[in-house]
């Protein structure tokens, strides 16, 4: 049904109309990545990949904001970009570009990251429905759809998705998008200067996604969040989590089972979805052990990192 909609309002003018729409709302050409943020980076990419790539790969970097935006998406982008380069894992394509989820286009890519991402990252910015008329607000919602369906089907026919954090913080009004990701965002009792402690899963420290950790906890100020339904961490493998006790004392964690997920993967139909909380700050793009953590779940995202879970477990 969708479709035959399309078919009757998807228009190329109106098309066109919604595109010049959605690409001014905001311009992230404008935003810069804190100074040295480059050499930082550089120092901390590892040389080599986890597995060496099987065919060139693309990974597809969105990171179009319908609520906030994130000041270290840029800092994450050039992270992501010299991620790929520097170890042949994979080419970024940096792109906001709606066009970039059509059918005709999706199919490139081996996997697409979602980098802090927030509410309906498909829908109109708010601000310009009111300069729309009622058949190009139309429009766009069966592109919305559309699109939807799209990433879904990409990712149940075997793509990658990686969220980094703020994905949790997209599409609420999409069930089946929370039920892949394993839950959304239910606020950050542990805000960005916080101190916090995390700890790799029980049992998981020499897991190829969690290796890099050493089997040793980490320390450092970042926001961390908290999950609502439909999370639930036995239905993914998880990778790390929070400790509650050992890092600074929060109002607002309202988890009785104290159960603080900050990094899973879990198989999705045919495809693999990552995703890791971290990424609010921008020293988080440099943490030697946070971007290989990255690496690792990107190429297994990809398919070139050949890991067992254990979901449910």
């Amino acid at each position: 049904m969708v479709e035959n909609m399309t078919m009757k309002t998807l228009t190329p003018a109106l098309f066109m109309c919604v595109l010049a729409i959605l690409l001014v709302a905001y311009n992230p050409a404008t935003e810069q990545p804190p100074a040295g943020a480059a050499a930082k980076i550089a120092e901390a990419i590892p040389a080599e990949p986890y597995a060496e790539a099987a065919k060139p790969r693309k990974l597809l970097v969105f990171s179009r904001t319908n609520g906030f935006r994130h000041a270290s998406i840029v800092t994450g982008k050039l992270a992501l970009a010299e991620l790929g380069k520097t170890t042949g894992a994979f080419e970024a394509v940096i792109s906001d570009d709606l066009t970039m989820f059509e059918k005709g286009k999706i199919g490139d890519f081996d996997a697409i990251c979602f980098l802090s991402t927030t509410q309906n990252a498909f829908a109109l910015f708010n601000e310009e429905m009111k300069k729309m008329s009622e058949e190009e607000k139309e429009t766009a919602k069966v592109r919305e759809l559309l699109l939807k369906e799209n990433l879904m089907a990409f990712v149940k026919g075997g793509g990658g998705f990686v969220g980094i954090h703020a994905a949790t913080d997209t599409f609420y009004e999409w069930k089946e998008y929370g039920e892949m990701m394993n839950g959304y965002f239910d606020g950050h009792p542990w805000q960005a200067g916080t101190q916090v402690n995390l700890f790799v899963e029980p049992g998981q420290e020499k897991h190829p996604l969690a290796e890099m950790f050493g089997g040793e906890r980490l320390e450092f100020q970042e926001e961390i969040y908290q999950f609502k339904a439909p999370y639930d961490s036995s239905k993914v493998h998880m990778l790390l989590r929070l400790d509650p006790e050992k890092s600074a004392k929060v109002n607002g964690a309202n988890r009785p089972d104290k159960d603080y997920g900050v990094s899973w993967a879990r198989n999705w139909g045919k495809g693999r979805v990552f995703y890791s909380s971290l990424g609010h700050n921008h020293e988080m793009y440099w943490h030697p052990k946070v971007i290989r953590h990255y690496l690792a779940g990107i190429q297994w995202a990809i398919g070139d990192f050949k890991v067992d879970l254990d979901e449910g477990k």
